[in-house]
């Protein structure tokens, strides 16, 4: 089977956000699969341009054509000795050399021309793949382009679209569609939507199977509390939704080798391990030095969705609890304000690190006892995943991908990973956390195993990886 996977960002390249580490993990998880190839599609961004760790090739040069205009389009490939994996960067400098790869006025122009310049690359390549799997707006276009412009060439693949973040839907204005795309009028019921012109809408018409990344969130952009406007739309094509939940790479991200950490440990050693990166984690932030206190984590944009709002409201309570916090992150000037207030009121119990420090993210997975993600939506969450497997139990909202995940514990039973809240209300929030302190404070061999149920919860690619392929095979 010959895949290619199409995404605005992917790490170690170039990563804002879940999205750049999901399309490195599942191409690359996708690929180790027998007779599986996988080809990664990016933009050739000045920031990977620049970066001397990244070695390329050229392969072609040509002009892709957008309406009247063609621009011109330089094809690189990644230098690896992978060879069912191959990473190929679309260059054209005055689209891609941007001081950010997203924000700009001409976003639409921009990954339009990403769109369309995939399938010429592809028939440049002589390329025929069977599934072409498309990620968020910023890849929305390509069903509808394969459909229009090159259905006698590359007619029989068939897409697949993932909605990441239904936040992020790519408007832009009417006249797109002939000016920008030359598309004949036909496509304006596609893509047209409101007062312009929505791609992602046209990529859920378009597409032949629509997924997203968890169970829990399939049904919720049914709903028009979570779906931005779309509910409508998303329920009429619902017999081609599906949510699959996504991973973790366990491999880059492992306790039991994490360079980042200053004690390495595993299932077996995470007492010791954990009090260490506990201890050199209050060290690092400025916390007193007390191997009783329970330090809750967290590691989150500072924005509404991800539940600052009652974050905000429960902090001052926390203050007045024997815990410990500890927060890494930037966002919405509104909340970093009020967070820094209270860092500045209690210095001893709260620390507020407003930056994004990938190994002080590792330091407070591994060091916290507890990771608080109170998320307003969360489609499937990553944080979540990287908490369990480093051994701190999550509190998290029951939403989206987090319900999918953190099945609650039972200390009846033993069974469960951590602790979770249904309504998005301070008191639950605030209920979720005592439950868990007084097992954390009152029945050590239970939170033992909440603990090690966590760590030793399948977290990886592998599950994910065989859903897309049975999913791809079907379309097939």
């Amino acid at each position: 089977m010959k895949i290619v996977f199409a995404a605005g960002e992917a790490a170690p390249y170039i990563k804002t956000g879940g999205l750049g580490d999901v399309a490195q993990a599942l191409p690359l998880a996708l690929s180790k699969e027998p007779n599986v190839e996988v080809m990664l599609f990016l933009p050739y961004y000045g920031q990977i341009k620049r970066n001397p760790g990244v070695e390329v090739e050229k392969i072609a040069e040509f002009d892709t054509p957008l309406s009247w205009r063609r621009q011109y389009t330089g094809l690189y490939r990644v230098k690896t000795k992978r060879r069912k994996l191959r990473v190929y960067l679309i260059d054209n400098e005055y689209y891609f050399d941007r001081g950010t790869i997203y924000g700009c006025e001409d976003d639409g122009e921009r990954f339009a021309f990403f769109s369309k310049a995939i399938l010429e690359s592809l028939l440049k390549l002589g390329a025929t793949p069977d599934i072409i799997h498309c990620n968020d707006w910023q890849t929305a276009l390509l069903p509808i382009l394969l459909h229009a412009f090159y259905q006698n060439e590359l007619g029989a693949a068939k897409t697949v679209f993932t909605i990441h973040n239904i936040e992020y839907q790519g408007w832009t204005h009417p006249y797109f569609l002939g000016e920008i795309l030359g598309l004949p009028n036909e496509y304006d019921n596609v893509l047209h939507f409101r007062d312009g012109l929505n791609f992602m809408k046209g990529a859920i018409l378009s597409c032949d199977a629509l997924t997203t990344v968890s169970r829990t969130y399939a049904g919720e952009l049914c709903d028009p509390y979570f779906a931005k406007g779309m509910s409508g739309i998303i329920r009429e094509h619902s017999f081609k939704l599906s949510g699959i939940v996504n991973g973790i790479d366990t491999e880059s991200n492992d306790p039991k080798t994490d360079p980042n950490l200053p004690e390495n440990y595993d299932v077996k050693t995470y007492k010791a391990g954990k009090a260490k990166c506990k201890a050199a984690l209050q060290t690092e932030l400025g916390l007193p030095l007390r191997p009783d206190v329970p330090l809750i984590g967290t590691v989150s944009r500072l924005v509404s969705h991800k539940g600052m709002d009652i974050m905000c409201d429960v902090i001052e309570e926390l203050m007045r609890w024997d815990v410990q916090v500890a927060i890494l992150g930037t966002g919405d000037q509104y909340y970093e304000n009020r967070l820094m207030q209270t860092a500045s009121s209690h210095p001893d119990k709260f620390s507020l690190n407003l930056n994004f420090n990938s190994g002080l993210s590792s330091r407070i997975y591994a060091g916290s006892d507890l990771y608080l993600m109170p998320s307003k939506s969360e489609p499937c969450g990553l944080s979540q995943l990287l908490a369990m497997h480093y051994g701190t139990v999550p509190v998290v909202h029951e939403i989206g991908g987090l319900k999918d995940t953190v099945i609650p514990f039972n200390p009846d039973t033993g069974e469960g990973v951590g602790f979770t809240f249904k309504t998005f209300w301070r008191e639950d929030l605030l209920y979720a956390l005592r439950r868990a302190l007084e097992i954390y404070g009152g029945s050590p061999q239970n939170w033992e195993k909440a603990v090690k149920n966590g760590m030793t919860a399948d977290v990886s690619w592998g599950k994910p990886a065989q859903e897309y392929l049975a999913l791809y095979n079907s379309l097939l």
